[in-house]
């Protein structure tokens, strides 16, 4: 017979999944915070061979998939304000990995591409992302970094539809407005 609790139920049939309420959103907040704190900081480590630095990947890896954006586009497309994207854009230029040019199309627009050098980093960014999503998925199986991932996703669209306003069409909000 099984092990009974003081009201008489069953132990086994009483560890149902826990309410909500039995996880302090604090440890939740701060574990998801060191979780991407921690992969930003292995994610620099792995980048330092191309000579750039964690967030400036991410305008290589947009470029190389859209040929060319605007500024206000990659802020939008990456989740910051374009002050930020504006420096960052300057940044990169000032390495040679990107390079600021009319718009073919409409003279007004300024369309930021890929140099030459910065086509050479995709591959190195790339392979940089691959092996820090190793090393933080070390000893998960398969099963457990999809259920992760569904988690982490599930998060994400909880708080972006509790933020004020809420998104709009499905857009995220900028990351520096959280």
């Amino acid at each position: 017979m099984g092990k009974k609790h003081k009201d008489g139920k069953d132990a086994k049939k009483s560890k149902k999944k826990k309410s909500h309420d039995d996880v302090s959103g604090a440890g939740l907040a701060a574990a998801v915070v060191n979780a991407a704190r921690s992969m930003r900081t292995v994610l620099s480590r792995n980048l330092l061979a191309t000579g750039l630095y964690a967030g400036q990947d991410g305008v290589i890896l947009a470029l190389s998939e859209e040929g060319g954006l605007t500024a206000g586009a990659l802020a939008t497309r990456l989740g910051v304000k374009a002050p930020t994207m504006t420096r960052t854009i300057g940044r990169l230029e000032a390495q040679g990995f990107v390079e600021r040019r009319p718009d073919e199309t409409d003279g007004r627009l300024t369309v930021v591409h890929l140099t030459e050098s910065g086509r050479a980093t995709v591959e190195t960014i790339t392979e940089a992302g691959r092996l820090s999503e190793e090393q933080a998925a070390e000893g998960l199986s398969e099963k457990d970094v999809r259920q992760l991932l569904k988690l982490l996703r599930t998060m994400d669209e909880n708080l972006h539809a509790n933020l004020p306003d809420g998104p709009r069409n499905g857009e995220k909000p900028v990351a520096e407005d959280i």
